[in-house]
């Protein structure tokens, strides 16, 4: 039987593989992929956004889940890591001058630990060396040379003004005031109520001897605080001597080791100036004035030299070059850093030991890799991460002291200097929101990497599949793959696209089919992966995922969906619809029909009226009044009522690849011609009558294929595509294996005409010179109904004789 023209011959169905294409036997031969395949245009992005250094040239990633943009982007960041020096270390000091702002110190890599156990041996250093100091013989010699040298000059002060008012008729007491003027009289010290019954006259005496007296006492007192205040300070000056003995040489030694450091000399000249001033807190320790409660531990003023020390809050002696850091969980906190609070004696306190890095912080002078949609959706992120971006600066803030209804006193770190660039990966949607939605993103991320979800296929890029095969069995210990096994894997990944002349680089679906191929083998025992293994992982896959696309094709052979594959009906056709369930889809046929009559309400949809029809589906029906208007209205009105619906369908309709399907119904209703039931439709259809690409044209032709097997293959069955989807059919081999025995057909059409031939049989007939059709013609047989339509409404519309007419004709105008 020969072949219709528009029949789809067999070696386009599917393009096959030819295994002398490849140039190896298993993937033993194939060294493991290094780096990507089938993206240049972002791997190009990628390097030019890694080595720019310019402000605001941050980088978004984007493409589909799975196309490898994350594992490209971290093994390029790895190599250009590399090449960069390692950043500096960042430590926080205490401030002697503001204890709430500790300092912040940039130091070489490694330096900062140095200079952190450095403080250490020197806190240790001092505990040990001043209490040694202090206790030392010479100590106790100079103090009490000074000591009694003032004691002396005391009791020197003191004799003198005893002598003085022994003269004058007086002893001197001390009380809390200081001196008191005591009169003695005839030997004996008088109370007051004693001197108060003197005579006058020797009271008189007494009051101006005791008048002069009190300048006498005054200087005298004068003399002794300052003798006091000399004691006081001696011994102060003896003991800032003494401890500055005790520690300047730890201090000196500190000095000299990090003189490169401006910021570390002023920081240790503060650290002599408090351990001088605070010399007492090394004499006594601290653990001796704590007190232990059960329950809370030790209570007591804590040890004051943990103020000497050093939080290394970031250390990146662990690093080869730029850090990488990949934050899986973007909170705030992760990215921003903290300040940790402890409790103590029922309340909670901090300190600059308790500030704890984030992500921004670690990655700092590299790089730092954040997924799009986790910053977004955590609180405060996005905005602080702009801002840091924008500063050039991070800062730690708790989101408790922003958000506080009072403001408390807590720790105000000094900001750190920041030189780093962000990467964010997400989806494409993402990007062009935050674009077109938020300023402030075009300005910090300048550099964007679209990932393809495709890729030529190409003997080049076939050879990288092979390779990444190889990867993957040497990272998960597979079994190799014979050349007909990353054949079929690459068939699979051209299948995924449906196109013929591509290959997928979602490479997880690829990786899992790798995987899953690999186990059928070991059912087997086979040492090598083989194409039958990866057909049956291809199988297993889907019987997994089908239940629901099994219960349709059986409701469909019990005539619970009514679907007719045998019979030719007017007005009646089957269309192909798409059903997808998340990991798989697959298509199913529907019932179209449509009925006309006379009438001016034009074409109407069931689906659009009662809202069951997409934007997109609307869209295509009105596109066919615009044909049937430019086909058959060029002499006449349409007068047409005509309905169309998708019979048995309760959820939306959305698309327009059933456009040509519901034009065939109405022609064929028009035309009074039936239509053969065995061939299914899809495609849209412009104003022009030309037939247009749909997508899922693989499994549509595949979900009517099943339904024509369950009801018996009878030669006469098939599937009507538009030509321009041709390139996209990848049919499984038992859809071929009908097509080869002339059980099934795929005919491709370019027009509205090529396809209801297909479907009537008879010719659809061009336009003529006269403006008419062919006599016979589908396009003549609707032309003379459409004309009998016209008629008829213009006849009942002819001006009324009778009242009953008249009326007639009011409600047809209305």
């Amino acid at each position: 039987m020969a072949r219709h023209p528009l029949e789809v011959p067999i070696d386009k169905l599917r393009r096959a593989i030819d295994l002398g294409e490849l140039d190896f036997d298993s993937t033993e031969e194939i060294p493991p992929l290094d780096g990507t395949i089938g993206q240049p245009r972002a791997v190009s992005a990628i390097e030019f956004g890694l080595q720019i250094d310019n402000d605001g040239f941050n980088m978004y990633v984007s493409g589909s889940s799975g196309t490898g943009r994350t594992t490209t982007l971290t093994s390029y960041l790895a190599k250009m890591a590399r090449t960069k020096s390692v950043p500096s270390d960042w430590c926080y000091v205490f401030n002697f001058a503001d204890p709430y702002r500790p300092l912040a110190i940039s130091l070489p890599t490694g330096r900062g630990s140095d200079l952190d156990k450095d403080m250490s041996e020197f806190v240790e250093g001092a505990k040990r060396d001043i209490p040694r100091a202090f206790e030392s013989e010479n100590y106790e010699e100079r103090r009490g040379e000074i000591v009694k040298e003032i004691q002396d000059a005391r009791d020197t002060t003191v004799r003198d003004l005893e002598a003085e008012a022994a003269r004058d008729g007086f002893v001197i007491q001390p009380t809390l005031l200081g001196y008191a003027l005591v009169p003695v009289y005839e030997g004996k010290n008088l109370s007051q109520t004693e001197f108060d019954a003197l005579p006058e006259e020797v009271k008189r005496v007494y009051h101006g001897k005791s008048a002069e007296l009190q300048g006498e006492v005054r200087e005298a007192l004068a003399k002794l605080r300052r003798l006091e205040k000399d004691l006081h300070e001696r011994v102060r000056a003896l003991d800032r001597e003494v401890a500055l003995f005790a520690v300047g040489h730890l201090l000196d030694d500190l000095r000299n080791k990090y003189r490169e450091f401006p910021k570390i000399s002023e920081y240790l000249g503060h650290v002599q100036e408090d351990v001088i001033e605070h010399h007492e807190d090394f004499r006594s320790t601290a653990e001796g004035e704590a007190v232990t409660i059960p329950g809370l531990g030790k209570i007591g003023r804590g040890d004051v030299t943990e103020r000497y020390k050093v939080n290394v809050f970031v250390r990146n002696d662990h690093l080869e070059g730029a850090p990488v850091i990949v934050e899986q969980n973007p909170t705030y906190y992760n990215l921003f850093g903290r300040i940790d609070y402890r409790a103590h004696m029922g309340t909670i306190v901090t300190d600059f030991s308790m500030i704890r890095a984030g992500a921004i912080h670690r990655a700092n002078g590299g790089y730092l890799v954040l997924q799009a949609r986790d910053v977004l959706t955590s609180i405060l992120s996005w905005d602080y991460l702009k801002r840091t971006l924008r500063a050039k600066e991070a800062r730690i803030e708790n989101i408790g002291e922003q958000y506080s209804a009072f403001p408390t006193a807590t720790l105000k770190p000094e900001p750190i200097h920041i030189d780093i660039k962000v990467i964010m990966v997400g989806d494409p949607n993402i990007y062009y929101l935050l674009y077109f939605l938020d300023e402030d993103f075009r300005k910090l991320f300048k550099v964007r990497s679209d990932f393809d979800s495709e890729m030529k296929r190409s003997p080049e890029n076939l050879r990288g599949y092979a390779a990444f095969i190889s990867r993957k069995v040497q990272e998960s210990g597979l079994r190799h793959f014979h050349k007909s096994a990353v054949a079929a894997i690459a068939e699979y990944g051209s299948r995924l696209l449906e196109h013929q002349n591509r290959l997928s680089t979602r490479f997880i679906d690829i990786a899992d089919l790798a995987v899953e191929a690999n186990f059928w083998a070991g059912k087997d025992n086979s040492p090598l992966v083989k194409a039958e293994h990866v057909e049956r992982a291809v199988a297993e896959k889907e019987y997994r995922s089908n239940l629901i696309e099994e219960k349709i094709e059986e409701m469909i052979d019990e005539g619970t969906i009514l679907i007719d594959t045998a019979k030719a009906v007017p007005g009646q056709l089957n269309g192909i619809s798409i059903i997808s369930m998340g990991d798989y889809y697959f298509g199913r046929p529907n019932r179209i029909t449509a009925k006309a009559a006379v009438g001016s309400a034009g074409l109407v949809s069931v689906d659009r009226e009662t809202k069951l029809g997409g934007r997109i589906f609307g869209k295509g029906f009105l596109i066919l009044k615009g044909y049937l208007s430019g086909q058959y209205a060029l002499d006449k009105p349409l007068a047409l009522s005509a309905s169309v619906t998708f019979e048995q369908t309760y959820d939306e309709v959305e698309g327009d690849s059933a456009s040509c399907a519901e034009l065939y119904a109405i022609l064929s209703s028009l035309s009074r011609l039936p239509l053969s039931q065995g061939l299914a439709v899809t495609g849209s259809v412009n104003q022009h009558g030309e037939v247009q690409a749909i997508g899922g044209v693989t499994r549509k032709v595949e979900g009517f294929f099943e339904v024509c097997k369950a009801q018996g293959l009878t030669g006469n069955q098939g599937a009507i595509i538009p030509e321009s989807n041709v390139k996209n059919l990848m049919l499984k081999k038992e859809v071929l294996d009908a097509v080869r025995d002339g059980k099934f057909h795929i005919y491709a059409v370019k027009t509205v005409d090529e396809g209801i031939e297909l479907l009537t049989g008879v010719t659809a007939g061009a336009r003529q010179a006269n403006g008419s059709f062919p006599k016979g013609t589908v396009h003549f047989l609707v032309d003379k109904r459409l004309r009998e339509f016209a008629d008829k409404l213009k006849e009942y519309g002819r001006p009324p004789t009778r009242r009953g007419e008249q009326d007639d004709e009011e409600k047809l105008a209305a």
